[in-house]
């Protein structure tokens, strides 16, 4: 990024004649040309040391008193020579060493759950990530069936037809629940959170009892302020159904293209976990696991909450020192809540967290920000609703983030004040009048 003019003219080292010695003699006058040159070719009379330069960087008869000689210089460079020599040879080292500790691992952790899934995946919802997922799974084996379960015949049609944005030829969808079911060893839920208790009932008397259940959605069900973990088996009538939650970076449109990104997978059972890490792993999608679902889930919820936020900073045109305090103080307030909740503070520093809050509040392929952006722009939030065809979950979570706030006694002030936007009760130029003007306190 260029340096600003203002950051030009402050800066002290472009003012300084050490650096620029030829403009500073361009510049002096004639007269104090022909004395400076005098003085540089009228040594001592009694010396016979020729003049050199000394380490300030103009010309003197004889170096300073204990100041560096011609040897010195010399030994320095070469020392300095050797010292990035050493410095590259560190660097290799560590990255060789990187490398065999990865092909060990790599080596020790095959496993054969791919190999084993020859059934179905079964992929819920038709949605860009849904979608995303099911492709990228369909493209690890091609003799292993998606079956995707939609609403829309029509759509069904165009997938089975023409298998329309290059999908793999492995993906059958279908709107019959009993047939996309029936023999599935893994079933990802990609459903909106606010459907998917009354989606899951219809589909329950089709579902087997250990069909492990992996959650791509983000959320919290506005009136129960449920997650994913606990809609998925209260509406499946089991308790112990198994369950993963997946979270992290990943816009659809990049994944479908199979640009590089990493994600988590989080469930409170190790092994599993670490089936649905092989299952989802390839060269293009790196997956870490971990046991905190309260962590992965919340962080993945308000984050979208927080996108809102910042569209609207971008939306008022407020500047990027605002939108950088906006989003740090969005992370605390994410921090507060999920840790009252049981979330570990390294899970909000992870790829579920600090990842996936990077890309949804500062790309503009995340539909929340957009939402933010017109929200700040003086947009109507029916008119933007109306207008678009996907779900931007943000919208029907703030409402009950702040419920959950009020019930862990956390207080949230961005966030809070999202949800009042969304509300209709405060202007985003109020809000920010009054988040400004909130007490000065120590930060924690």
């Amino acid at each position: 990024m260029a340096a600003s003019p203002a950051a030009v003219v402050a800066e002290p080292r472009l003012q300084s004649p050490l650096l620029f010695p030829s403009r500073q003699r361009s510049l002096a006058s004639p007269h104090d040309r022909r004395v400076s040159s005098l003085r540089i070719a009228k040594p001592h009379s009694h010396s016979m040391v020729p003049p050199r330069p000394c380490s300030a960087g103009t010309l003197d008869p004889q170096p300073a008193e204990g100041g560096p000689s011609s040897s010195n210089l010399v030994s320095s460079a070469g020392a300095g020579k050797e010292g990035g020599k050493d410095r590259r040879r560190a660097v290799r080292i560590a990255w060789e060493k990187l490398v065999r500790w990865s092909r060990s691992w790599r080596s020790k952790a095959q496993s054969d759950v791919l190999e084993r899934t020859k059934k179905v995946v079964v992929v819920l919802g038709g949605g860009s990530f849904g979608t995303a997922m099911a492709a990228h799974i369909a493209s690890k084996k091609a003799e292993m069936e998606v079956s995707m379960l939609l609403r829309d015949a029509d759509v069904c049609r165009a997938i089975n037809d023409t298998h329309y944005y290059k999908l793999p030829e492995n993906i059958i969808a279908t709107t019959d629940s009993k047939l996309a079911l029936q023999g599935a060893d893994f079933c990802l839920h990609a459903v909106p959170v606010q459907f998917s208790s009354h989606f899951l009932e219809g589909i329950s008397e089709h579902v087997d009892p250990n069909l492990p259940f992996i959650s791509l959605s983000k959320g919290l069900e506005l009136n129960t302020l449920r997650t994913m973990s606990q809609i998925i088996p209260q509406a499946l009538r089991n308790p112990r159904q198994p369950f993963v939650v997946l979270s992290g970076p990943s816009f659809a449109l990049e994944l479908m293209r199979k640009l590089p990104t990493a994600m988590v997978v989080a469930s409170k059972d190790k092994k599993l976990a670490s089936a649905t890490q092989q299952l989802l792993a390839s060269p293009q999608l790196r997956i870490s696991s971990s046991s905190d679902v309260t962590g992965v889930e919340i962080a993945g919820a308000l984050k979208n909450v927080l996108a809102i936020a910042a569209g609207i900073v971008e939306g008022m045109n407020l500047g990027n020192n605002c939108m950088a305090a906006l989003v740090a103080q969005g992370c605390s307030e994410i921090r507060w809540l999920a840790t009252k909740m049981g979330a570990k503070p390294t899970t909000l520093t992870g790829l579920s967290g600090s990842g996936d809050i990077m890309l949804t509040c500062f790309v503009n392929l995340s539909r929340n920000r957009t939402l933010g952006v017109r929200l700040g722009s003086g947009e109507s939030l029916d008119h933007i609703l109306s207008s678009m065809n996907q779900v931007a979950e943000g919208v029907s979570t703030a409402g009950a983030v702040i419920a959950l706030a009020q019930k862990y006694n956390v207080k949230m002030p961005v966030l809070t004040a999202v949800a009042r936007i969304i509300d209709n009760e405060l202007t985003p130029k109020k809000a920010v009048l009054e988040l400004m003007r909130l007490p000065q306190v120590e930060e924690v």
